[in-house]
């Protein structure tokens, strides 16, 4: 399996090219209208073609790339069942595996950021049967959360995303690699690390909002936590939804 990770430096977005070079399939995840020639030029070196382009969630941080790439691609256009955006899109389901040649995808619901959500968990069966990795959007960041107070509703929101993180990504096994949405420099997220990548096992031990036990108590530091959205949010996701 390769993977190629792309950041943006000055709004901390991170987006991701990864999948099967002996089959010559690949995906992109969270794709940053920046970097879409560079996506293609990253693909082209690895001897491979797009096949796949997944959105996480519908972004309010910056805008998505993903139908523009998946377009010019002749990808398939993934994002969250139920997503709520005015164009068509083949819906990730909870549970769903997608592949790409030797590079295996399980989709996982995580709710919290927003009510629509997935992490992508990736097996490389070229190495082996255990999972690698995961693309962990908005949910979890490096020594953060991600946060659950863009679109209304956000203490039932908080509430989810502290079930998907203690059900869903804390429960993976150690070893799994994270790939976050994010790193330092974000809105999306109070105290995200400038480190771009950990592990579960590091997060397990060190991330203190992510491993809070009790639901009530993670909701109010949480919430306590975060500063104002910038007003420029709302606006880029209306645009993100209407595509």
């Amino acid at each position: 399996m390769i993977l190629r990770a792309f950041i943006v430096e000055n709004s901390g977005c991170a987006s991701y090219l990864f999948g099967c070079p002996s089959n010559h399939v690949f995906g992109v995840v969270d794709p940053h209208p920046d970097h879409v020639r560079a996506y293609f030029e990253a693909a082209e070196r690895a001897g491979g073609q797009i096949h796949q382009v997944f959105d996480t969630h519908v972004h309010a941080d910056h805008p998505s790339a993903a139908r523009e790439l998946a377009e010019i691609a002749g990808a398939e256009l993934r994002l969250p069942e139920g997503a709520p955006v005015g164009f068509d899109f083949e819906p990730l389901r909870d549970g769903e595996r997608v592949e790409l040649g030797n590079t295996k995808i399980d989709v996982l619901s995580t709710p919290g950021h927003v009510w629509e959500h997935a992490c992508l968990l990736v097996t490389d069966e070229a190495r082996g049967g255990d999972p690698w990795l995961v693309f962990s959007g908005d949910t979890l960041f490096v020594n953060s959360v991600g946060r659950p107070d863009l679109h209304g509703s956000e203490r039932e929101l908080a509430g989810e995303l502290h079930r998907s993180l203690g059900e869903r990504l804390m429960a993976l096994p150690d070893w799994v690699e994270l790939y976050p949405g994010h790193v330092g420099g974000s809105a999306c997220g109070a105290g995200i690390s400038p480190n771009p990548f950990s592990t579960i096992g590091y997060e397990r031990r060190n991330n203190e909002l992510a491993t809070e036990p009790d639901r009530e108590r993670f909701v109010e530091r949480l919430l306590a936590e975060m500063e104002p959205p910038p007003p420029e949010f709302a606006e880029i996701y209306e645009r993100n939804r209407s595509g």
